[in-house]
């Protein structure tokens, strides 16, 4: 059993991190921006890097950080400070803190610039987009893409500086099977629509394969350090290859939107 520390525990995907910690039973240490009603969590700021050591248990073993603003479409000012600033400060507390490996949320938006409809519209994909492997030349799609690669370095200099394990896991969309259906029914690009429907079908990520799949990067051995995995689900339209994913974590996704969206 690990210790595993979460930040961003109250958004979308650090509930779903938090409900597939407690179910394998590893203690958890949970970081939220605010108080929390709904969990047991601890307030930290992650701009705040003398708060972060301190709040950091220095008996963790593994620190998923997931805390970010999670808009493709938000401005550089609205996403430096806790995007790069904070991951910064992530990586500097778990260095101060003898921890072994950070799992840092990272997104498939460092990719997806090879294949939108339009370059002010981060969440469409082009019917003749590419396959994306994990070791292709970043290609961020927004300021937000722009400071996943900035995290994803991050990871990578801490590996090799000092010994850090790291896991850079490119999350795709998690949505549930019903926010699935709503998004295509209703694309958040009237301009793309298509495009846009593509994009959904192509990143779904389900909560259960969201759940293995970040079980899988805090706990599994690591042929490789620093690694880069891909964390969607099974995709028949998918762009992002997993193939990496499944030889380097042993993740086995269990979920395709075209069974959820086709079969209606």
């Amino acid at each position: 059993m690990s210790h595993i520390a979460i930040t961003g525990a109250a958004g979308n995907v650090g509930q779903v991190a938090a409900d597939a910690f407690e179910e394998s039973e590893h203690e958890l240490t949970l970081f939220t921006h605010s108080e929390n009603d709904e969990m047991d969590s601890v307030v930290l700021d992650v701009t705040e890097r003398d708060a972060f050591v301190e709040k950091l248990p220095d008996d963790a073993d593994v620190l998923v950080h997931l805390a970010a603003n999670p808009s493709p479409y938000a401005d550089w000012d609205e996403l430096s400070g806790v995007n790069v600033d904070g991951v910064y400060n992530a990586y500097h507390a778990a260095v101060e803190n003898d921890l072994s490996r950070v799992v840092y949320a990272s997104s498939n938006h460092v990719l997806n610039a090879t294949g939108v409809a339009d370059p002010t519209e981060p969440e469409t994909t082009t019917d003749d987009a590419g396959a994306m492997f994990t070791d292709d030349r970043h290609a961020p799609d927004s300021y937000y893409g722009v400071t996943k690669v900035a995290g994803e370095a991050m990871g990578n200099f801490y590996a090799h500086r000092h010994g850090l394990d790291v896991v850079n896991l490119r999350i795709g969309w998690l949505l549930s099977e019903s926010e699935l259906r709503e998004t295509v029914d209703d694309p958040p690009s009237s301009e793309y629509e298509e495009a846009a429907v593509r994009f959904a079908r192509a990143m779904w990520l389900s909560p259960r394969d969201c759940r293995d799949a970040l079980l899988k990067a805090a706990t599994a051995d690591l042929p490789e350090n620093p690694l880069v995995a891909h964390a969607i689900s099974e995709n028949e339209d998918r762009l992002l290859s997993l193939v990496e994913t499944r030889r380097t974590l042993e993740y086995e996704p269990q979920d395709d939107a075209a069974r959820v969206l086709d079969d209606e």
